[in-house]
């Protein structure tokens, strides 16, 4: 696990959309919402240009996320939830996100409401076995 300016980076096991499917099918079995999957690559590909393969994916459930935005609205700038699954150049595919102690420091949010981003970790933990 790499740790730098807030963001965590773990590997994956698996190739981006293998990754990304994984991240899929936890969100749907946990009743969170996938607000967007944005394809990075795919997009860059549209205007002729190479990347290796990118996806962001964009989560949340408003039981979590409203709590957090009461108790600091700055937060709403980082929420909904993110996970950036991505290839680098040597073929590695990582897994990034926003820390929750980045997050909590970020927007001064209180720590019992830590849990409700936490669960981002669990989550890429997850989909990178």
């Amino acid at each position: 696990m790499q740790k730098e300016e807030g963001i965590v980076k773990i590997p994956s096991h698996h190739s981006v959309d293998e990754t990304v499917d994984k991240l899929k099918t936890i969100l749907q079995s946990k009743g969170v919402t996938l607000f967007a999957l944005i394809d990075h690559s795919g997009e860059a590909e549209k205007v002729e240009l190479k990347m290796p393969p990118t996806k962001l994916l964009i989560f949340g459930n408003p039981k979590g996320g409203t709590p957090l935005m009461l108790a600091a609205p700055s937060v709403a700038i980082d929420l909904p939830l993110k996970i950036l699954v991505a290839e680098d150049s040597q073929g590695k595919v990582w897994i990034s996100y926003n820390s929750a102690e980045y997050l909590k420091e970020r927007h001064g949010l209180p720590q019992e409401l830590l849990p409700n981003i936490a669960v981002v970790q669990t989550l890429a933990a997850a989909a990178g076995e």
